[in-house]
């Protein structure tokens, strides 16, 4: 057990080859995946990137041990698949460490595959006594990081180009409603793993349409007017939905990178429905397209420096982006350099984008209750950035819990504290209030003014409606199958009481499967909280509409359709951000 001691107690500091296990001893030595960090939290940080391995070009390095093409290919999917969203694309660094050659090949193979073998306590996990990774594999993976690491192709405005297209020109659409859907209740549900949405109807509960779109996608973000309806996949492809059609249908499509989480409107009066914007991860920079067709107008990279230490990061990706209702900009975070960027749409040919130095690793994030204010999670940093949309600087940088992941958070007004922003977390169970009045609550404002104790890591999304006396907190990525299974729901009026658990799941009657909760969402009347029961596509998932007074079951929604159904998001609250 020497060398598991060793390359947990070091890390990236061991200098001494050491022996791993023979095959035997390995089959009988299978330890937990993650020793020394949270399930919940590698599960997050560790999601694979959608880029292909072919997609990628190999560079073979001459000072490195010797790697088969065939190898190669094998080794940049395990990559992908595996590492690269802790380490990120380049090997250059994420929330994992860097592992280009010059730090890798002085270590050699065999201390590779120990360090990848064992993992360490900061959060590498041990994918060779986990049995996630063969001996075979750990062999080629200490060999394929002494490498040139394999770039993708860039993704400029001839890519987004080739890949655009228009269905339904904005001439030859509908120039009113003509279909009897009540769109402000209706809901864009994620449709993870079938590249689908379905949109569902509030008062019904029935599927309206099911809509072809890209892989997995993260978001739907509606437009100023309630028109249209903007997805996008982790494949970086944007699918534009007119809802004023007899049938909702995909009108225009662009593929703006390799992976993507983002897609925002324009919102700022004069603007409506003008601009789109979407940001992406490879390559790492963001766009702006003409609203009606997806058009792609200005392309803005976001390589550059990091906020602390002042070094360039060549994969700096761009996660949440939320329309200033304030000024004619887009509010962009970017994830490693620690930026938010304010760019102001008025003018695309002299494009202004004012740079806010914050917090590294900014996440998601979301408005305080009077959309002035926008919070934003340095989920790594374990902080929440404060930014001022009217003055365009930085409020404040406020400590949280443990890698803070509040989807766009909720709001609500606390019998105390008065008007605060509420977020849950990833690496720990607690869930953070922040003062948000700086006018009427002014020593409260930008504090944490109270943290209630959850039921464990793993929360994705919290919520509630300013009709709601409920706050809900799911723990939908938390390794105990009966907490993420289920719901927590404060009273608002007595958050001292604590929480009391909701059996979504069970409620579901889906029979086997993970079936994880997430993402609590309100229909428009603040009555209802709807959540998603999320199983594997070879099990049945269902969504679970709850009523928010009495918290009973109301409705379950099941169909063969639903394959595993995740984000949720009600027109009207999407289109005017209440949460």
């Amino acid at each position: 057990m020497q060398a598991r001691k060793l390359a947990l107690a070091a890390g990236f500091s061991i200098m001494t080859a050491l022996p791993l296990f023979s095959g035997a001893a390995w089959a009988q030595a299978k330890a937990p995946m993650h020793p020394g960090t949270p399930e919940e939290e590698v599960r997050y940080k560790g999601a694979p990137v959608p880029i292909k391995p072919e997609e990628a070009k190999e560079t073979i390095s001459p000072k490195a041990p010797p790697v088969s093409p065939e190898e190669f290919t094998r080794a940049k999917q395990i990559y992908f698949e595996r590492c690269a969203g802790c380490h990120g694309v380049l090997r250059k660094g994420a929330t994992g460490k860097p592992l280009t050659p010059d730090i890798t090949l002085p270590k050699g193979t065999e201390y590779l595959k120990v360090f990848i073998a064992y993992g360490t306590p900061a959060g590498m996990p041990n994918w060779g006594t986990s049995g996630e990774l063969t001996e075979k594999d750990v062999d080629l993976m200490a060999r394929f990081l002494q490498h040139e690491p394999p770039t993708p192709p860039e993704f400029g405005l001839k890519e987004m180009k080739a890949s655009w297209k228009v269905h339904v020109p904005a001439d030859k659409r509908p120039t009113k409603k003509m279909n009897k859907l009540d769109l402000e209740n209706l809901f864009s549900v994620t449709l993870r793993d079938a590249g689908e949405i379905a949109l569902i109807d509030g008062a019904s509960k029935k599927i309206v349409s099911i809509i072809k779109t890209g892989y997995a996608v993260h978001i739907s973000r509606m437009s100023a007017s309630g028109r249209y309806l903007f997805v996008i996949g982790r494949d970086a492809k944007i699918d534009m939905i007119d809802l004023w059609m007899e049938k909702p249908a995909v009108v225009a499509e662009i593929k703006v990178g390799l992976e993507a989480r983002s897609v925002e409107t324009s919102k700022y009066k004069g603007y409506e429905d003008k601009y789109a914007v979407a940001g992406t991860y490879w390559p790492p920079q963001f766009v702006i397209m003409k609203g009606d067709s997806l058009e792609p107008l200005k392309i803005v990279a976001t390589r550059g420096m990091t906020v602390d230490t002042q070094e360039y990061h060549p994969e700096p990706r761009v996660a949440a982006i939320v329309a200033n209702h304030h000024k004619p900009e887009f509010v962009v975070n970017v994830k490693e350099t620690g930026k938010v960027l304010m760019a102001n749409y008025s003018d695309l040919n002299n494009l202004k984008v004012t740079e806010i130095a914050t917090a590294r690793f900014l996440h998601d994030g979301g408005w305080e209750a009077s959309q002035r204010y926008v919070m934003m999670a340095a989920n790594q940093s374990d902080k929440v950035v404060v930014i001022d949309t009217k003055e365009g600087k930085l409020e404040s940088i406020v400590s949280v819990g443990k890698i803070p992941h509040p989807g766009r958070g909720a709001n609500f007004k606390h019998p105390k504290f008065g008007p605060v922003w509420a977020t849950g977390h990833l690496g720990d169970e607690t869930i953070s209030l922040i003062g948000t009045d700086p006018k009427g609550h002014k020593k409260n404002a930008w504090k944490v003014v109270q943290t209630l104790k959850g039921q464990g890591g793993g929360s994705l999304f919290i919520k509630t409606h300013p009709k709601s006396k409920n706050l809900w907190v799911d723990t939908t990525l938390n390794p105990d199958a009966a907490v993420s299974q289920s719901i927590a729901v404060y009273d608002i009026n007595n958050l001292d009481k604590g929480f009391t658990v909701l059996p979504i799941g069970e409620w579901a009657g889906v029979g086997e499967g993970a079936k994880r909760v997430v993402q609590p969402e309100y229909n428009k009347a603040g009555d209802e909280v709807w959540f998603s029961v999320w199983s594997a596509k070879n099990h049945q998932s269902a969504i679970v509409v709850v009523d928010d007074k009495t918290r009973k079951l109301k409705a379950v929604i099941k169909d063969p359709k639903l394959i595993t159904p995740t984000g949720k998001f009600n027109v009207y609250n999407t289109q005017k951000d209440v949460y």
